[in-house]
């Protein structure tokens, strides 16, 4: 199922997907993947500058993280156009969600805005049954 939210023009969708072969249930560690589209719906060109997830699972263990970009990059992304990327996040349980906000620089003007990324579940598939 993907979820999708948009703010000021830019839409945020996301797909995740259990990795059983990199899980070690057994050691308590869950694998998901997660692919990111982003796009630009606005009339402005954007730059995403940084990122903030709040990550939680099941035993309501809770993980911010923080930091420059998205897999090593800061895109810039002019109107119509998209960006994707594919990351993942390792849990200690069979379930979990993960929501955020990106940073982003409109460009020329240098306007700051936030724009939030939609909650999305990761749960490994036989607990979706």
């Amino acid at each position: 199922m993907t979820q999708t939210l948009t703010t000021q023009g830019i839409r945020v969708s996301v797909k995740t997907q259990f990795q059983p072969s990199h899980s070690e249930p057994q050691h308590s560690c869950f694998v998901f993947a997660y692919q990111i589209l982003i796009e630009n719906t606005s009339g402005f060109t954007v730059q995403l500058l940084n990122r903030h997830w709040n990550i939680i699972d099941s035993l309501n263990e809770k993980k911010e993280v923080k930091g420059e970009g998205v897999v090593g990059v800061m895109p810039t992304i002019e109107p119509g156009e998209k960006y994707e990327y594919i990351s993942g996040c390792n849990l200690r349980s069979e379930m979990g969600k993960m929501y955020g906000v990106y940073l982003f620089e409109r460009k020329p003007d240098g306007k700051l805005f936030e724009v939030k990324i939609p909650e999305f579940q990761l749960i490994m598939p036989a607990k979706n049954n």
